[in-house]
């Protein structure tokens, strides 16, 4: 029987359409209190859909973005016209785009997330809106720097780099941390500063984006995009090695953005919460110190945690989530 703490949006969309598309994240998803669970859970599943608008590499740039801006436009409260040329467009160019049956499903389904999003009111719709605001301006950057057209491009330095995991991942942590303080008050500890929480929770978020970077690094240039910047992409093409020191670089950067959301973990007093905040983490750091023992060939293929190490990491995060200082020695233990 269906949990009577689920909306009927919940158990139809936060199931396995969720589960499909979010993988280990599915993981955290669930495991959060009540009180939390549906709006950051609906958040996410609007984020997945348009990250799968935004990189549908087969549908011209100029269209992608046009969709994004519909998107967007209906997230904050357009109109039925805004939907029905939205959903027209979906349906012709990137439902039967996609290879993934999971994102064909979320494709076919996007409305549906509107539709839950329609039930949402007060700060956490506002939050909502907000969050997914800066997510999508995130993404019609990357569409336009990395237009999908052959062409292998990098951005210009480091603060492009800094605002991209911001918009896309950082901007999460702080409205993480908005919900806690709103749909649960009782999240952190007594005395708890939620700005400074919310820096914590920024800085916890570009950290788990930069290890999508690192580990990503051969498929996005085989797809066109260099995130790492400071190397001339002509040296790039001769030969991806250069990129080495960078990548090293940022390992440390995304080393110490970690550390913070270990700082961010230890300050929540909710056991469960503590729990489903740290298994990002976690698997985030064990994910960290596997890319960093690879050489550089097997980096270029793409290394991650297998399903046995998530498993153990989720049985020993039971026992240690209990407290602050246990989360710390396991993440210490990990990384």
């Amino acid at each position: 029987m269906p949990s009577s703490d689920e909306s009927h949006h919940e158990r139809e969309l936060g199931g396995q359409l969720l589960a499909s598309v979010s993988r280990s994240f599915y993981l955290t998803l669930k495991a959060l209190p009540k009180e939390l669970r549906e709006p950051i859970s609906l958040a996410y599943l609007l984020a997945r859909t348009a990250d799968t608008i935004a990189d549908t590499a087969v549908v011209p740039a100029g269209v992608r973005i046009e969709c994004l801006d519909d998107f967007e436009a209906l997230v904050q409260g357009g109109g039925e016209q805004v939907r029905h040329r939205l959903a027209a467009r979906i349906a012709k160019d990137f439902t039967g785009s996609q290879t993934d049956e999971a994102e064909r499903r979320l494709m076919e389904r996007f409305t549906d997330g509107l539709d839950w999003l329609g039930t949402m009111s007060g700060a956490a719709l506002k939050a909502i809106r907000q969050v997914l605001s800066r997510i999508i301006h995130g993404q019609r950057l990357d569409i336009r720097r990395f237009p999908a057209d052959g062409t292998l491009r990098a951005l210009s330095g480091e603060a492009e780099l800094d605002e991209y995991t911001w918009l896309v991942a950082g901007c999460v942590g702080e409205f993480w941390t908005e919900m806690c303080a709103v749909e649960k008050p009782e999240s952190f500890e007594p005395g708890t500063d939620v700005e400074a929480m919310k820096a914590l929770g920024a800085r916890f978020g570009k950290g788990l984006q930069l290890i999508n970077i690192l580990r990503d690094i051969g498929e996005d240039l085989r797809d066109g995009r260099c995130y790492l910047p400071g190397t001339p992409v002509e040296e790039v093409l001769r030969e991806s090695r250069v990129l080495e020191p960078s990548w090293q670089h940022w390992l440390g950067v995304c080393r110490g953005h970690l550390a913070a959301g270990l700082e961010y973990v230890c300050r929540i007093a909710d056991g469960k919460l503590r729990y489903a905040t740290a298994l990002p983490l976690l698997i985030g750091v064990k994910t960290l110190v596997r890319m960093e023992a690879a050489p550089w060939p097997r980096k270029l293929e793409g290394v991650k945690v297998s399903r046995i190490d998530i498993g153990l990491i989720l049985a020993e995060a039971v026992i240690a989530c209990r407290s602050a200082e246990g989360v710390t020695r396991l993440y210490q233990r990990l990384a």
